[in-house]
């Protein structure tokens, strides 16, 4: 189970890790965090160093009921990010979190390895020829509306069948598009109630019949530390429960904020399926 990443081979049959690097002013853990280019860097050079893999990221704010943020705002947050990055880590692989076509396609234009759309294509249409044209790995999410109107659209009569189903038709489509390398997330906290967050980690492993690379993003999320009565700033040890958890029923990537634990569960992970 390979993608392949500006040509190189990455095998994801041993699970990786992805570090997120949000550049927006408003993200639900660390946002505005990174204030500038040095902060960036020593941020982006920690993760690399602690074992991602990726480095994932975003100029807009997913979060629920997110503000707006124009295309040409959003470019002018992440191309500079961009460049910066892997002028000084070239050998760097950058994940971009974006559902608009144009922002991807600056984005890969600019040296970003892979896409990673909220959307899966429902918010530009146009994200599939893009990705198709460049041939870059793209990460579909599930999600339901969007982050604005997400929180409202929660009602299923059975969740992971139609979660699966969802998968099937954007999977047909990329295809369809010619487009090969495709990794599958949940959309843990996306158009999902606490309770479904749950049902879909007690039954992460059917989604392994899609048979394609599942990202998993539960890092600080909600879900975590609503569940605990606490904070995100708080919440590390229960998302170090569930990323555990999530790797024994199949993820491939863990999409986090702390790197070095993650690591540190791939790890002890490997040793129990060595």
């Amino acid at each position: 189970m390979t993608i392949n990443c500006k040509g190189q081979l990455i095998d994801l049959s041993i699970p990786k890790v992805m570090g997120i690097l949000n550049v927006t002013p408003n993200s639900f853990f660390d946002g505005g965090k990174y204030k500038n280019e040095s902060e960036i860097l020593t941020q982006v050079e920690e993760m690399l160093r602690d074992g991602a893999t990726f480095i994932d990221i975003g100029a807009y704010s997913s979060k629920p009921n997110a503000e707006f943020v124009s295309e040409e705002e959003e470019l002018n947050r992440i191309i500079p990010v961009i460049q910066l990055i892997l002028k000084k880590f070239p050998e760097a692989h950058l994940s971009i979190d974006t559902f608009r076509s144009e922002v991807a396609r600056a984005c890969i234009e600019n040296g970003a390895a892979i896409i990673n759309d909220i959307s899966a294509g429902n918010l530009d249409p146009k994200m599939f020829e893009v990705i198709a044209q460049f041939n870059v790995p793209y990460i579909m999410m599930h999600m339901r509306g969007t982050p604005q109107t997400m929180q409202g659209l929660t009602n299923y009569e059975d969740i992971i069948k139609e979660m699966l189903f969802y998968f099937s038709k954007k999977i047909n489509v990329a295809r369809s598009f010619g487009i090969n390398d495709l990794i599958i997330d949940p959309g843990f906290g996306f158009a999902k109630t606490l309770e479904q967050n749950f049902e879909v980690v007690r039954n992460l492993e059917l989604f392994k019949l899609l048979e394609l690379p599942i990202l998993v993003g539960i890092s600080r999320k909600s879900m975590v530390y609503k569940s605990l009565n606490t904070s995100s700033q708080e919440a590390l040890n229960g998302t170090t429960v569930l990323n555990t958890i999530s790797l024994t029923k199949g993820a491939n990537i863990l999409r986090v904020h702390d790197v070095k634990e993650a690591m540190e569960c791939v790890t002890l992970f490997n040793k129990t399926n060595s």
